[in-house]
């Protein structure tokens, strides 16, 4: 900017204005995108709320619902269906009948890595009576939210039948730093207070110390109650932005990746986690994003390189672009597309959107 005519320059700050108004179009955009969400959960939370019936043994399939095609590669014979009919009959006579899906939701949160990392031995007893996630998002014409409620049975550790997560969002352009935007943006978390029953409150533990008086030399020991690592320390996390304090904003930013985890693919998806057909898709989008940036590293590094001769380049294989091309080549195969994207949404709540859009357009 410093060597450019002044004529030009002016011209420049002309475009930063435009380039203003496409960051409040922008965050037009995300609102209409939450008003769509809020009005697709409606229409899925019917089906999420026959999905906990069948996990709390409020309510029993019928034969035809429990039908289930098959795979071609897991198709059996007639023979081998016979023989997996008996040894399933005869586990059954051999325990319990089970009511509903036990321990649904701790399977799930066991099998998925960014949840299980939370999990303590202690918090599984508690989880094993979580009976469904609910996902409710702020009601129109109020301020961007969205709250996980988790619901319990009755149970020995705590009176709270609901424990609520609720993440407040923001999506407009800093007056301050308006081309910052990029989508909503977390300002602040709220938990709720969890009822403990006496005794039972697994996210304190009691430690003894022994300390000596300084001047009779004597020694005693101290009992004193410290915070305890829980998955339930989730429904008390940070308040909200500290600026200047990178420690918070990062626990904050890790807490929301989490909220959005459980609010973009455990809730929608939770029975792929229970079988781990969710993992196995994960784990495939994720080598395939691997594969396409070590080959756009690779291919950069080439092109560095003085001794590069691109007449003699071995042709880079036509299902592999670097990240930019293989997100945006026009005769990409769509799922393959959709796959990298459900891949990465992990990583921020707006990272997708802006694809999809171009995609639906």
């Amino acid at each position: 900017m410093e060597s450019l005519p002044k004529v030009v320059k002016r011209r420049v700050n002309a475009l930063k204005n435009l380039q203003v108004k496409c960051a409040h179009i922008e965050a037009k955009f995300y609102e209409e995108v939450h008003e769509l969400e809020r009005k697709y959960a409606a229409l899925y939370q019917p089906l999420f709320d026959k999905r906990s019936d069948i996990v709390k043994a409020a309510y029993e399939p019928t034969d035809e619902e429990c039908e289930w095609k098959a795979d071609e590669e897991e198709e059996l014979t007639d023979e081998m269906k016979e023989k997996a009919k008996l040894e399933e009959e005869k586990k059954d006579e051999e325990k319990e009948d089970p009511k509903g899906i036990p321990e649904f939701w701790l399977t799930v949160f066991k099998n998925v890595d960014l949840l299980s990392d939370m999990l303590q031995e202690h918090d599984e007893p508690i989880l094993k009576h979580l009976q469904d996630i609910k996902v409710k998002f702020s009601d129109p014409g109020q301020p961007m939210s969205f709250t996980l409620e988790f619901h319990f049975e009755a149970n020995d550790f705590f009176t709270n039948t609901v424990l609520t997560k609720t993440y407040k969002m923001r999506s407009e352009p800093d007056e301050n730093d308006p081309f910052s935007f990029d989508g909503p943006e977390i300002m602040c978390c709220t938990g709720c207070t969890i009822d403990w029953t006496k005794g039972k409150n697994v996210t304190l533990k009691t430690i003894k110390k022994k300390q000596k008086h300084k001047g009779r030399g004597t020694v005693r020991t101290v009992t004193k109650t410290v915070p305890n690592d829980s998955f339930f320390n989730f429904f008390a996390p940070p308040e909200g932005k500290n600026d200047g304090d990178e420690d918070s904003e990062a626990v904050l930013a890790a807490d929301f990746e989490i909220g959005h985890f459980i609010r973009e693919r455990i809730v929608p998806r939770a029975v792929l986690y229970f079988t781990g057909e969710a993992i196995e898709d994960d784990d495939d989008d994720t080598e395939a994003v691997v594969l396409c940036v070590q080959e756009g590293e690779e291919e950069a590094d080439e092109e560095n390189d003085p001794d590069y001769d691109p007449k003699v380049r071995s042709p880079l294989p036509a299902h592999i672009h670097p990240p930019s091309k293989d997100l945006w080549c026009p005769e990409k195969d769509l799922t393959q597309l959709f796959s990298t994207l459900l891949a990465q949404d992990a990583l921020s709540s707006s990272y997708w959107r802006p694809w999809v859009a171009a995609v639906i357009s």
